[in-house]
């Protein structure tokens, strides 16, 4: 008999696994896929760590949560510096000083403040009521005609007037010539890939793999007598309600032998509306490779149906109310616990994802990890 049955093998599921058995637990840890890893899997194509569902980059300002880390894997010094292709014009990600000059021609951030200010003025938002208005309301029209519209329309399959405005409140403005995305003390790749700190997790944990929960349910979870459950809440009662809604991602990835670099930065985006993918990953530029030959990820956002990979839960009023409703039943059980992106219909990112991890450890097995000394 098991103390934990632990349904997926990502970062959320890992977590609770390493911990438990450091608690002295009996844990069985399973995944439907033939790795481990969940969404942060890479795969070694021609000696390239390819992230191969879509480029993780770890982040955070918590230095709890770096020192947690560490102990399984050390990090690179990579810093995300993301730039906009838009119909062959390139602009720096996030919207800076290098951005605002090459759009408008100005020099100083004064210019640029006035510049933005006048194109608000002139939209005449007061309230932004969604994305679109919000867009505007924070970088002008120009901005969000050439580098917000195109992308996010496809990476939502709706019109931007129709998303929620938050979706936006994410995007970096700076007035200066700092290229780094994220604002974050702490940031990096894992040297030698995000495999490692998962194999390190689950150190001493049984694992089985190819291992579809729904398939043999029963039987699994009376292998246990809890279930930490991180796949899809909808899913785990059987559509009770409805279907949560996702985006999901489909990647077209080519192994390039004559190019040593194909696109000279690891993320490049496509924000014009004709161009049918998202962005181009060139993996290699993650870890600094000097590795002949290159490998290059194109990423084209599509509509979740049954089969697909569920990526980003879409919080519109509609889904947030469906989801409260699984919540309550959630909320009842005595011998389940929810968790993950999926588990709690929410958008994580991985230090996110980490904390609620070790916050529901804390819960469940009485031990203090945070905020030890």
């Amino acid at each position: 008999m098991y103390d934990y049955l632990i349904v997926g093998t990502g970062l959320f599921g890992a977590i609770f696994a390493h911990e438990a058995i450091k608690c002295e637990k009996k844990c069985l840890i399973i995944d439907k896929r033939d790795h481990l890893g969940g969404n942060i899997y890479t795969e070694n194509i021609e000696g390239i760590n390819v992230h191969k569902y879509g480029a993780h980059i770890f982040h955070t300002s918590d230095e709890r949560i770096w020192n947690y880390l560490n102990q399984f894997v050390e990090f690179n010094g990579y810093t995300n510096s993301p730039i906009a292709n838009y119909r062959g014009e390139i602009y720096n990600l996030p919207f800076n000083m290098n951005t605002f000059n090459k759009l408008w021609g100005v020099i100083t951030p004064q210019e640029a403040k006035e510049k933005i200010e006048l194109q608000k003025k002139e939209a005449g938002i007061k309230e932004p009521r969604n994305l679109e208005e919000q867009a505007i309301s924070l970088v002008g029209v120009d901005i969000y005609q050439k580098l917000i519209k195109g992308y996010t329309e496809k990476q939502w399959g709706r019109a931007a007037k129709d998303l929620p405005s938050f979706i936006i409140n994410r995007i970096p403005v700076r007035f200066n010539y700092d290229n780094n995305y994220f604002n974050d003390k702490f940031q990096g790749i894992p040297i030698g890939g995000y495999n490692l700190i998962i194999e390190k997790m689950l150190e001493g944990c049984e694992v089985r793999l190819n291992t579809d929960f729904f398939s043999n349910r029963k039987e699994l979870e009376g292998l246990a007598r809890k279930t930490v459950f991180t796949g899809m809440i909808d899913q785990y009662y059987d559509y009770k309600f409805g279907l949560l809604e996702y985006r999901s991602l489909d990647f077209q990835t080519e192994v390039i032998k004559e190019n040593d670099n194909y696109q000279g930065n690891a993320v490049v985006n496509y924000t014009d509306r004709e161009t049918p993918y998202t962005r181009i990953i060139e993996h290699k530029h993650f870890e600094f490779g000097t590795q002949k030959g290159t490998v290059i990820s194109k990423e084209f956002p599509s509509e979740w149906k049954n089969g697909c990979e569920p990526y980003y839960p879409i919080n519109d009023q509609r889904n947030n109310e469906l989801y409260r409703q699984y919540k309550v039943l959630a909320d009842s059980e005595q011998n389940v616990i929810f968790g993950g992106r999926l588990g709690t219909y929410k958008y994580y990112d991985m230090h996110q994802v980490i904390a609620s991890a070790l916050v529901t450890v804390e819960k469940e097995l009485g031990v203090e990890i945070l905020n030890e000394k």
